[in-house]
């Protein structure tokens, strides 16, 4: 799958944007704050129908502004696809395909994968876990509808739960109506445990085999799923009942996948204790890449690969062992969007490439981002 152009109206800083995309390498040059992460952003938007950045949608309406509205050209299997979701608040977005609306947007998600790596991907790491399980819900939500069922069925019931607890001391409260909400918790999490569980043994050995490659290192990296369910052999209906009683005092749901984590260790200790941060980004970098791996293979398409300025606290020789995986024509990746600052950055990734692809379209693209203005300008 590859985007052959993107059309950008109000998006941020961005006023008004149309770019045609090579199908393999897209460079986008500039100082921080000028742009260039918007225009991934956008990608992913139209992968997600929601930012990266965690903004509202509101926030995504440039200043001033009453709408914004992004419409992007795919070709998926072959075939040409238009996409466009459009925000005016307060009225719900809007996301067409084909020119037809969605009624779920969630039906969406894995369509047109996306798999980004950019430094907020530091989380992953030495951040808390809710950022980890985030990590492993968007692998499999892309991959599994049924996944990202199970998930909005296990957090609404979450929420009741919760809310049930809080009113416990209310003369009105009704403890039966706790079972009912706890079937519903016990059912939607044990789907998501065991296939978060299927994901970790999917992805350990890529992510070794990335790691590997880019540190050029034997440290060993490894992958563990902590779950109180799988941890203990109990259920979580089990597991509620031996908590019920702290649950009641606490005032929320101590147990559940919803407290679950994923330990990142490298060579024995935990990594955001030990890791230095050339060490924690190569951590990262081999996990989306793994990331990406796992999805291209069983999706059986190519995800657009975002790289939003990820050199940074990369020595060079890591730098170039990623490029070298990226551009490899025998290797998984298919189109990259890359920002930069740094020029020099830019002509080193791409001085090795051929100057056309077998199709005959360009190698690579390169574009100075200046205030929300979009300069393509010449790589040779």
């Amino acid at each position: 799958m590859i985007v052959k152009s993107l059309k950008l109206t109000n998006f941020k800083n961005i006023a008004d944007a149309s770019l045609q995309f090579s199908p393999k390498i897209n460079c986008l040059l500039g100082d921080n704050g000028m742009g260039k992460s918007n225009l991934l952003d956008a990608l992913y938007v139209l992968s997600f129908c929601k930012s990266f950045s965690g903004m509202t949608d509101a926030m995504l309406v440039r200043r001033g502004e009453s709408f914004a509205m992004l419409k992007g050209l795919y070709k998926r299997h072959g075939l040409d696809e238009e996409l466009t979701i459009g925000f005016h608040p307060p009225r719900r977005k809007a996301l067409k395909r084909g020119g037809k609306e969605y009624d779920r947007l969630s039906d969406h998600i894995g369509s047109f994968p996306l798999v980004v790596l950019s430094p907020a991907d530091n989380a992953l790491v030495d951040v808390g876990a809710e950022e980890r399980r985030r990590f492993l819900d968007q692998i499999i939500s892309q991959n599994d509808p049924k996944y990202l069922e199970a998930l909005g069925r296990y957090n609404a019931a979450l929420r009741q739960r919760n809310a049930m607890l809080r009113d416990l001391a209310s003369p009105a409260a009704d403890r039966s109506l706790f079972a009912a909400v706890e079937i519903q918790l016990d059912r939607a999490g044990t789907y998501i445990v065991n296939s978060r569980r299927r994901l970790i043994a999917d992805l350990l050995p890529l992510f070794e085999k990335y790691y590997r490659t880019i540190a050029r290192s034997d440290e060993g990296v490894e992958l563990v799923y902590r779950s109180s369910m799988l941890d203990t052999g109990l259920s979580i209906l089990d597991l509620i009942e031996r908590e019920r009683r702290r649950d009641e005092i606490l005032k929320h749901t101590t147990v559940g996948p919803h407290r679950d984590d994923l330990d990142i260790s490298i060579a024995g200790l935990p990594a955001r204790r030990g890791a230095s941060q050339g060490q924690i980004k190569t951590i990262t970098t081999a996990l989306r890449l793994a990331q990406y791996e796992l999805l291209a293979r069983s999706l059986g398409i190519r995800p657009l690969l975002l790289l939003d300025d990820i050199f940074d606290k990369l020595d060079s020789g890591r730098v170039g062992r990623i490029m070298a995986l990226l551009v490899d024509e025998n290797g998984p990746f298919g189109q990259i969007f890359i920002t930069d600052t740094n020029r020099q950055h830019l002509d080193e990734i791409v001085a090795d490439l051929p100057e056309k692809t077998p199709a005959g379209d360009d190698a690579c693209r390169l574009w100075n981002v200046n205030d929300g203005i979009f300069s393509e300008i010449s790589l040779r």
